[in-house]
């Protein structure tokens, strides 16, 4: 009799590449994962791996069926789900997301995940988009909320909204008024994000596009950092405008409109699709309905 058990160490297995690291994620033992492996195929009279190759790797055979063990698994999930009228019990969400998110709206996306997910373990990490986007593709994180700047045929991509950013530096540091021609802007010095920050990706993208060069630039990973060195004038950045814009109002960073303006920056939730995702599928909706970069520690 095949069994979900069976089928969620086939689906690892082919996952994380060993029948060890299925064995370490499921939290059981290699013998036992292989015993699972020979039930399975004892129940379908195929050979699912080939054993003349090392690691892990399927026959046609388990190829095929691994399609159907993942359509199995994401309808026991959403049978799971309607137990008792709850839709998560003792579920863990691995939460990947940048600073902005969770400068803005991560609280409240916390707060209705608790509250619609009884029993659900949160494990947040805040990094640069690059770093979540690996750790996604590795399997070490379960949904990360990043620009879309990367793209991956294993992974579903959900449009959130868009980020409206404008140039910022200290009050006082560019004279000129009125619209300045962003190559004239290009020669102060700029204050940038670094090549794993999603958005910094996609301006210097569009940048290029224009054929504008930055020959002075200071780089940072760090969204916080960029703020304390924008207000202590020693460069012009691009910066969420409506998020920031009370350290405008409070005179610490001056707007500088320029011809052409900023593109906004598209946000998505990513998830991937080869494994069970009624879950994510789930989680996604929520942060479709709740996100929300123009306000500050949102509750």
């Amino acid at each position: 009799m095949i069994t979900l058990r069976q089928l969620l160490a086939l689906h690892w297995i082919e996952r994380l590449g060993t029948f060890e690291r299925a064995a370490d994620h499921l939290s059981t033992t290699q013998s036992a994962i292989s015993k699972r492996v020979q039930e399975l195929e004892a129940s379908t009279g195929m050979q699912l791996f080939d054993r003349s190759q090392r690691g892990a790797r399927l026959t046609s055979a388990g190829e095929e069926l691994l399609v159907i063990a993942r359509e199995m698994l994401n309808l026991a999930e959403r049978i799971d789900s309607l137990k008792e009228g709850t839709q998560v019990v003792n579920r863990r969400l691995r939460l990947g997301v940048t600073e902005l998110t969770a400068w803005t709206w991560l609280p409240r996306l916390i707060t209705r995940l608790v509250e619609d997910f009884p029993g659900l373990t949160i494990e947040p990490e805040v990094d640069m988009s690059r770093n979540l986007h690996e750790r996604l593709m590795d399997d070490m994180i379960d949904l990360i909320i990043i620009p879309d700047t990367f793209t991956a045929p294993e992974v579903s991509s959900i449009a959130l909204g868009k980020v409206e950013n404008a140039w910022m530096a200290a009050p006082g540091l560019i004279a000129h008024e009125g619209v300045l021609d962003l190559a004239e802007l290009a020669k102060y010095p700029m204050l940038v994000q670094g090549k794993k920050s999603g958005s910094g990706l996609f301006v210097n993208k569009w940048l290029r596009t224009l054929g504008i060069d930055l020959p002075k630039t200071l780089s940072s990973d760090s969204l916080t950092a960029m703020l304390g060195l924008t207000a202590a004038g020693l460069g012009v950045t691009y910066l969420p405008l409506e998020c920031f814009r009370p350290l405008v109002d409070e005179g610490k960073l001056t707007i500088i409109r320029t011809n052409p303006e900023l593109p906004p920056v598209p946000y998505m939730a990513m998830y991937r699709n080869d494994r069970p995702s009624a879950f994510m599928t789930e989680v996604a909706a929520l942060a479709v309905e709740l996100c929300d970069f123009t306000r500050q520690l949102q509750r």
